[in-house]
């Protein structure tokens, strides 16, 4: 055993420069617990190039048999039925799903998630199950049912009228209704006893996911008391005063409490959350470690940022960079010599749509000579189209694109291409590289995986990114041109310095993004967690062995 792994780890290991991490190597327990790879060795900064089979290795060699359990409100497969009868499959645009995705094909499991399909219920077995990708099949779906009254209590009430505007800091006021708590609290319940009923022995390890499940972690703590709960909070975490508006404040915290391990994106959202904690409940906080002891357990509150898979899968389908700038500009109908910025999400206001065509505004008016020379492609996917915010920002965005290709747009060029409908990842990393600049100005976002995505998409190290200084990227894609959305005036200066950027100055930042991207990958993001929680589950069975005694 020993030899199999010193024989694996001395082909793995590579002697570079490593990034480096916060935390200590754990004492005792196998290589990869004695030498963590995702942290600079004190004498020769060793690490691992994290994939899919070394994420399965870690697996075999620190959580031997162990159950995974995945938990999220989005799900990774959805069936729909098309009109004229068929079942056609969607892969949702989300960064929740395309940064787990990857980890279950590699670790196995099940994936619990509300079916949301018009055929999901037409292609499960009678156990609501699914065995996918359905190409290849390497873990289970497990598919919940929600009512109407659920999802809009629980998904559109609470979750995204609730949490999403509080934890966001967005200046859009938050809704508390007493029923959306209800049907909140119900629907977290139903996925506690779906977990509880697919968990094969006392003790999986259960992965819960985002914002959607704050009281999910305690409910299932209560059922499966030896199970290791780890739970990534994929949004930010306002400071202590903020959260505090939350009439369900204390009952939050206390389910998120549940946990063996509470992640984040940033160090300061886990600061966030500490003095949130510190501010409602009598608890015990170690600040030097990262704990909080509430009841006698203890909560490990980490940062784990987030990223996405190395290479990305979507590259393997691409033409070269010339040949998706010819198809993006057919398409659009643009000019050889047009150069093109892109902004790619889904319609949120979180996001900065607005202000980043503002910029465009203020560029073409502080810039005349990039007139008929630059186009903007904002790509913007429907979304949460049943609540009123949403629905007045994408109208909004109608018009103010209106507006500004009215003020500056000639008959044979328009400098905003506003186009609404869900773009797949062929069609996203299309436009990453047909793109000369890639704008990501968020108002606030907890990491933000669309910056990413278009550094791994760039092998050809040419392109300029333009990022958000509230997006948590920004404090590891330091090369790009960090902006403040909120002034246009300044973001249409840096755009122009963008348009400018010399080859070589584009080569030498996007090389250092792309290092950064290609170590610190989702398959690091997930090894990181299942890491800490072995050496929990270790120390756990040393002081169960010593009470015992």
């Amino acid at each position: 055993m020993i030899a199999s792994a010193a024989a694996f780890l001395s082909g793995l290991w590579h002697r570079q420069d490593a990034l480096p991490d916060s935390g200590a190597a754990a004492p005792g327990g196998s290589a990869f617990a004695r030498q963590r790879s995702d942290h600079r060795s004190a004498t020769d900064g060793i690490y691992v190039e994290w994939s899919p089979k070394t994420l399965s290795r870690l697996l075999a060699e620190e959580l031997p048999g162990v159950e995974i359990i995945v938990v999220s409100n989005r799900e990774p497969y959805i069936h729909n039925r098309a009109d004229d009868g068929t079942i056609a499959l969607q892969l949702p645009a989300s960064g929740l799903v395309s940064a787990l995705e990857p980890v279950m094909r590699s670790c196995g499991g099940t994936w619990i998630a509300q079916g949301s399909g018009s055929a999901d219920r037409d292609t499960v077995d009678e156990h609501d199950r699914l065995s996918v990708p359905p190409a290849n099949p390497e873990y289970t779906l497990r598919r919940v049912w929600l009512s109407e009254e659920e999802i809009d209590g629980h998904y559109y009430g609470f979750s995204n009228e609730g949490l999403w505007p509080l934890c966001h800091t967005a200046f859009v006021r938050p809704l508390f209704r007493a029923d959306d708590w209800e049907a909140y609290r119900a629907v977290n319940q139903k996925f506690a006893d779906v977990v509880v009923a697919e968990a094969g022995r006392e003790d999986p390890i259960i992965l819960v996911q985002d914002y959607h499940f704050a009281l999910l972690p305690r409910m299932i703590r209560n059922a499966l008391p030896k199970a290791t709960i780890i739970t990534f909070w994929h949004i930010p975490w306002p400071n202590g005063e903020t959260f505090g508006i939350c009439p369900w404040r204390e009952e939050i915290i206390d389910g998120l409490l549940g946990s063996t391990v509470l992640g984040f994106h940033t160090r300061q959202h886990c600061n966030n959350f500490i003095d949130s904690t510190d501010r409602f409940m009598e608890s015990r906080i170690d600040r030097e470690h990262g704990s909080v002891t509430l009841r006698g357990r203890e909560t490990l509150i980490r940062p784990y940022p987030i990223s996405i898979e190395w290479p990305p899968a979507a590259l393997a389908t691409q033409g070269t960079i010339a040949s998706c700038r010819r198809a993006v500009r057919a398409r659009l109908g643009l000019a050889d010599d047009m150069r093109i910025a892109v902004g790619i999400e889904r319609f949120d206001y979180t996001k900065g749509i607005l202000d980043r065509m503002a910029a465009v505004h203020d560029l073409l008016t502080q810039h005349p000579e990039w007139k008929e020379r630059v186009v903007f492609v904002q790509a913007a996917a429907p979304s949460r189209t049943k609540l009123g915010a949403y629905e007045k920002l994408q109208s909004d965005a109608i018009r103010l694109a209106d507006a500004i290709n009215a003020a500056h747009g000639t008959a044979d060029w328009k400098p905003i291409h506003l186009v609404i409908r869900h773009h797949d990842q062929r069609e996203v990393y299309e436009l990453f590289r047909a793109a000369d600049v890639c704008v990501v100005s968020s108002l606030h976002d907890g990491m933000n995986l669309v910056a990413k995505e278009f550094v791994a998409s760039r092998d050809d190290e040419r392109g300029v990114l333009v990022l958000s200084s509230f997006a948590g990227a920004a404090r590891e894609l330091s090369e790009a041109l960090i902006v403040n959305p909120y002034d246009t005036r300044a973001m249409a200066d840096v755009f122009a310095a963008a348009l400018r950027m010399p080859e070589t100055e584009q080569r030498d930042r996007l090389r250092l993004m792309r290092d950064v991207v290609r170590q610190r990958n989702v398959y690091r993001w997930a090894a990181q967690m299942l890491i800490d929680a072995a050496r929990i589950r270790r120390r756990e069975t040393i002081q169960a062995l010593s009470s015992e005694d």
